[in-house]
């Protein structure tokens, strides 16, 4: 009897929103070393705060959950051994920030400052501390689910059937959940509730308001991201620069398109984005902040008079400003209203991307060099921290500038 040959392996291809999507627009061909090349950078700082400030808020939200810790906690007692358990936690998966001979700052004296870019876990505990003691008392009352595993198949764009790995590809993220019954039991409780910053930033967007009274009682979520990077400029005047602003807000459509795929989802109405380097900015942060109000290039900032004189008189040598906690805090909040067309929009986005990387690899594996099947073309901040940037055609940062020791 002859035996049937075995059937090649159905592989269907999965991609991040974080780690593919917000990868890719930032550089497909760092994209390719650091994700499908297995090269991690060997400066992660970005990506180290980011999955530590995740594993921060949600660790602290588990122990505020099962504790019920009252608010502020203490940095010493409640708020570093978290910090120490996730950053051991990133250490095994080889994520460090890359000045290691430098400890977690006492963030809670405030002649301690954090604008020396280089002091990464002083500014990641600084900011911990601030998105634990400022948003966790309002947050984690509210949260329904946390960090929550979202997942979906979308058909694969430009499908052929000689030439394409797969005809479906997989999306996935984590997310935090909110749902109405929290927000409403929290609303109508004896406790003293009313001063919860996320329902009053809630009830000040009337697209939000209005989106709602379409839902006419029934039940919502809405849906949680933190980022750790400063609020973007809602305008980009260099071609070559990402639009963080309409990136995020598309990240958050689609993460609404993947949790209403889930079998106990209800109507996603929103979703809200925590800029958290907001709480705590470094240099570079003011300066951009700086830049951004002067060319009116932000959405929150000018209605605080005060602040934005303080920042507009402040120099780089200068010591920080002291910057009010409501500047700060509604820099750091962003409200996304999940609109259907907008989230279709969105979807088509995600499919353009996944359509690109296909055809890079496809190309690559056809016998294309790595450089001519991925594109690299950035701007001049991205590239000067890059690892590949010496060897790149395509890198923005002139060769003679490069300082090879």
């Amino acid at each position: 009897m002859k035996l049937p040959s075995k059937s090649k392996p159905y592989i269907i291809p999965e991609y991040s929103l974080t780690g593919d999507l917000l990868s890719f627009l930032t550089c497909n061909l760092q994209y390719r070393y650091q994700n499908k090349g297995t090269l991690p950078p060997s400066k992660p700082v970005q990506r180290w705060f980011g999955e530590f400030i995740h594993g921060v808020m949600e660790e602290a939200y588990l122990e505020w959950d099962y504790k019920k810790t009252s608010f502020p906690w203490d940095w010493i007692d409640d708020i570093r051994p978290i910090e120490e358990q996730i950053d051991l936690r990133l250490q095994t998966r080889g994520l460090y920030p890359y000045d290691e001979d430098l400890f977690f700052s006492m963030s809670n004296h405030p002649e301690i400052e954090y604008l020396n870019e280089h002091d990464h876990k002083k500014l990641a505990s600084a900011r911990a501390e601030k998105a634990i003691n400022i948003w966790g008392k309002h947050l984690f009352p509210l949260i329904d689910s946390s960090e929550h595993l979202i997942k979906g198949v979308r058909p694969m764009p430009n499908y052929d059937e000689h030439k394409s790995r797969s005809n479906y590809y997989g999306i996935n993220g984590v997310v935090d959940v909110l749902t109405s019954m929290k927000i409403n039991d929290l609303e109508q409780s004896n406790l003293d509730n009313f001063n919860n910053e996320i329902i009053a930033f809630l009830k000040k967007d009337p697209n939000f308001q209005k989106r709602i009274k379409e839902q006419d009682g029934e039940d919502y979520e809405i849906i949680i991201d933190y980022k750790g990077m400063k609020r973007p400029p809602t305008i980009v005047t260099n071609p070559k620069v990402e639009d963080k602003w309409e990136t995020h807000k598309q990240q958050i459509l689609t993460y609404s398109w993947l949790r209403s795929k889930q079998e106990d989802a209800k109507p996603i109405v929103a979703g809200i984005i925590f800029y958290l380097n907001e709480l705590v900015p470094s240099k570079e942060d003011l300066v951009l902040i700086k830049e951004e109000l002067k060319d009116e290039l932000t959405d929150v900032g000018n209605e605080f008079e005060d602040d934005v004189k303080l920042i507009e008189r402040w120099e780089e040598e200068d010591k920080a400003p002291e910057l009010s906690d409501e500047f700060k805090i509604s820099r750091s909040i962003r409200i996304i209203n999940v609109d259907e067309e907008e989230q279709e929009n969105a979807l088509l986005m995600f499919d353009s991307v996944v359509d690109n990387i296909e055809s890079s690899l496809i190309r690559e594996m056809n016998g294309c060099k790595i450089q001519e099947a991925w594109k690299a073309d950035s701007d001049e901040r991205t590239c000067s921290a890059c690892d590949f940037r010496t060897f790149c055609k395509n890198n923005s940062v002139k060769t003679k500038d490069i300082k090879i020791p």
